[in-house]
């Protein structure tokens, strides 16, 4: 198995060669059914654009991490919210809803060494800040990074390029 050393410079081409919505073209009505589910304006597109960065920063994606700082980017959200995502527990530039939701990706990206991973007590203080179609919806929008972290990890398409096509 070939290894990279953390100096080496990481070619702009993409792992995999084939887009795999090229190849498996079912992708694209379940790719639309998450983007229609996590749209449906029960939680700010900013917090889950702010939360799926946060899980681009947890698994090393950096593919995923310039894409959702490009989506906040686009939104106008400021650059201090932006680069401070990855230190947001002493960040003042987060509500305390969208501390919830950091805190929920955290939980359920990061293993536990002990307990469940997302405790009660976590699911009670973001229960506070989203009623029951919020948080569901915040749910789906970790699942729906998560859905595409094998893609990122595994097809290593090229950060920066449009998120329509990667893989040009």
């Amino acid at each position: 198995m070939e290894t990279r050393s953390r100096t080496a410079e990481v070619p702009m081409v993409p792992r995999m060669t084939e887009d795999p919505a090229r190849l498996v073209p079912e992708l694209a009505d379940v790719s639309a059914a998450l983007f229609k589910v996590t749209g449906n304006g029960s939680v700010p597109r900013p917090t889950i654009s702010l939360v799926q960065l946060r899980a681009g920063q947890i698994v090393g994606s950096t593919y995923l991490t310039v894409l959702h700082t490009g989506f906040l980017r686009k939104a106008g959200q400021p650059e201090e919210r932006i680069t401070s995502v990855a230190s947001w527990q002493d960040s003042p530039y987060f509500t305390a809803a969208e501390r919830a939701a950091l805190a929920l990706v955290e939980a359920v990206l990061t293993p536990a060494t002990e307990g469940e991973r997302v405790s009660d007590d976590l699911y009670a203080r973001a229960a506070e800040h989203y009623g029951p179609k919020a948080l569901a919806t915040l749910m789906f929008a970790i699942g729906q990074v998560n859905f595409f972290v094998a893609v990122a990890l595994i097809a290593k398409p090229v950060p920066g390029r449009s998120f329509t096509d990667p893989w040009n």
